[in-house]
């Protein structure tokens, strides 16, 4: 039976933005920042130019909403190929949201987006509480890194990770490589793809600094944003003033090389949880076991399902086959509510209710959608991370498989390639003032990676959110503490005895929720 294969969710589901909680840090600043261009207002209220930058109000859309967000946009192009400056240029969607502070600290703090795919515009309304307590003292920057969002994005009617196999067991790589090409037929004409990697998109954002009147960044990365934020930081270490690394990745980690590791580890971490707890002990056994008893009948029998959307309430018809099944479960374990209903999901799709399971995923994959048919996530991972990519048949067993790396070089066979630069996976070194947060039970960034980065940072702290899962900034206390971090520079002098009221979302026994 034809079905889809697990790869373009692994690849979607590689960042997923963090909800954030209004919290507010009410307390004065102690670090002063005075380089940079100051804010001047335009003439008639028309906005205001720092540095070179003449900034306009805006509104940034919300996916499945008619709601938008206020801000101020600047135009800004830059070189394609900065090698043929005269060559093609293209727009940069840039924007900045204003602080709550009558004059701003002019060290602003820069959100740099997930993914690779993901678009720090679109991100925005999803994460903007986390940075609430950021705002109080200091602008925020977003800038669409090219090829994502407003920024010249290598959009394709077509996503090339998504294709047809012809068996549970077996990746047709020739039509792997079909979708790739008719990715780039469309593309080619308007882009250089070789020209979309991470560090070209670090030159960007140091041509933007420099119209700004150069002042130090506070960088904010998520998940694959904590790649660019290291590779930034170690290009142009004079222009960072600190950053804050959210489910971060090591430079040395290459890119899908531990995905289906890192997610057997967290689920089996979670759903040890349940079968330590009698009442859901009780419902569902052992959630682990039941997981892959599921995966393997569905590997014998995929069933077409009809269900209603959750948001459109409109009849939905789909076939959940294992590889559909993995996508599905790895997005329910990046949060930790969301985790909370796998026992009881599994056990439903067991009695071939499979409704709870298709439908909380349609919810789950809207976070990233923007990342669908978005060949940026190639440019990256071609110039990046494919040639040091190895096969690994010990994940054949496991829920996500082995296909990534069959997949992944069949597509680079294709897709043009960019520079890497030779230290691009020397880990971080140096004494810049960096805060690492991390969920207990990440499914794609363990902490293990952020104390891996923290070794070579001697003013370095890693605060690790327990029982929460990837992208954790916006829980609890955590904004507080990141912006507190950003205005003393101080990571290890934080308070950060909140962090003991995190812990896990007890697993749901009913759909009322768990038992008490």
């Amino acid at each position: 039976m034809a079905k889809r294969t697990v790869v373009r969710w692994i690849v979607l589901g590689t960042a997923l933005a963090a909800l954030g909680l209004h919290a507010l840090w009410p307390d004065g600043h102690d670090v002063h920042s005075t380089a940079g261009a100051a804010l001047v207002p335009l003439p008639g209220g028309r906005g205001f130019r720092i540095g070179s930058l003449a900034f306009a109000a805006c509104e940034l859309d919300q996916r499945h909403s008619a709601a938008t967000t206020a801000a101020f946009c600047a135009p800004f192009s830059v070189p394609e190929n900065r090698a043929r400056p005269g060559g093609r240029r293209i727009d940069l969607h840039l924007a900045l949201i204003r602080s709550r502070a009558a004059v701003a600290e002019r060290d602003p703090v820069v959100l740099l987006a997930g993914g690779p795919g993901q678009a720090a515009t679109a991100s925005w309304p999803q994460v903007q509480g986390a940075f609430a307590p950021l705002l109080e003292h200091r602008n925020v920057l977003l800038l669409d890194q090219r090829g994502t969002g407003g920024s010249h994005a290598l959009a394709c009617s077509r996503d090339p990770t998504d294709f047809e196999t012809a068996s549970t067991d077996v990746v047709d790589l020739e039509e792997v490589r079909s979708r790739t090409r008719a990715c780039l037929a469309e593309i080619a004409g308007t882009a250089d793809p070789a020209q979309y990697t991470t560090s070209v998109a670090l030159e960007d954002l140091e041509a933007v600094r420099q119209a700004l009147g150069a002042p130090q960044f506070d960088l904010v990365g998520v998940s694959y944003g904590t790649r660019v934020a290291q590779q930034y930081a170690r290009r142009h270490p004079d222009a960072v003033r600190s950053m804050v690394l959210d489910s971060a990745v090591p430079n040395e980690l290459v890119l899908g090389s531990e995905f289906a590791q890192a997610l057997d580890e967290s689920l089996k971490a979670q759903f040890a949880l349940c079968t330590h707890t009698p009442a859901c002990a009780a419902a569902f056994g052992d959630p682990y076991a039941n997981l892959y008893r599921l995966r393997d009948e569905l590997r014998a029998h995929a069933p077409t399902v009809e269900y209603r959307s959750p948001r459109s309430y409109l009849e939905q018809t789909r076939t959940l086959d294992a590889s559909k099944l993995a996508s599905v479960v790895r997005l329910f374990a990046y949060s930790a509510e969301t985790a909370a209903l796998l026992p009881l999901a599994i056990a439903r799709a067991q009695e071939h209710d499979y409704a709870p399971l298709l439908g909380q995923a349609d919810l789950l994959a809207e976070s990233v959608e923007d990342l669908g048919g978005n060949g940026m996530q190639l440019s990256v991972i071609c110039a990046e991370d494919i040639d040091l990519l190895a096969d690994r048949p010990q994940d054949a067993r496991l829920l996500l498989g082995d296909v990534l790396g069959p997949v992944w070089r069949a597509q680079c066979e294709v897709w043009p390639h960019g520079a890497r630069p030779a230290d691009f996976h020397v880990p971080f070194a140096g004494t810049m003032p960096v805060l690492i947060l991390s969920g207990e039970f990440d499914p794609v960034t363990p902490p293990r990676y952020a104390e891996a980065i923290a070794r070579n940072l001697p003013n370095a702290r890693v605060l690790v959110a327990s029982g929460q899962g990837h992208a954790v900034m916006g829980r609890g206390c955590l904004p507080r503490l990141a912006a507190r971090f950003v205005d003393t520079l101080d990571a290890k002098a934080l308070d950060a005895g909140c962090i003991a009221d995190f812990g896990p979302t007890p697993a749901f026994t009913g759909f009322n929720g768990a038992s008490p």
